[in-house]
């Protein structure tokens, strides 16, 4: 696995924990839809999914080191665009009703030198605009 594969991975970790101990519950981690689903007209994967009380959250996570720039910053309106279509395939795939209430989320992790990651949980981050 590569460095940065691996840094990956540490963030979704350490992100999961953090909300997990922020009293959010992980429902999935990487889901990607299936051949039999949506894909290939639906591409990429959901980094975390989690309940919040009522609310079903879709979490984008974004890891950084140090000396590289904002972890936040680096979700581009391409990406915006793909984790909003991730989470309504989420919901269709799940036949969850249009009264289901959900968000999506932006958990931004940078590590430092000594792998301290510093946390910054954006709620709501991306919304749907159509």
């Amino acid at each position: 696995m590569d460095s940065r594969r691996a840094l990956g991975r540490q963030g979704e970790a350490a992100a999961a924990a953090y909300l997990e101990a922020h009293g959010l519950t992980i429902l999935a981690r990487g889901w990607r839809p299936t051949a039999t689903e949506m894909a290939p007209y639906v591409r990429g994967e959901l980094d975390l999914i989690a309940q919040d009380g009522d609310t079903l959250v879709f979490i984008e996570v974004r890891t950084r080191r140090a000396g590289v720039g904002p972890a936040a910053e680096s979700v581009t309106p391409s990406k915006r665009k793909q984790v909003l279509t991730l989470a309504l395939a989420y919901l269709a795939v799940h036949d969850l009703s249009d009264s289901t209430p959900w968000r999506i989320d932006v958990v931004a992790l940078h590590f430092d030198r000594d792998s301290t990651p510093t946390i910054r949980w954006l709620r709501s981050a991306v919304e749907d605009e159509g």
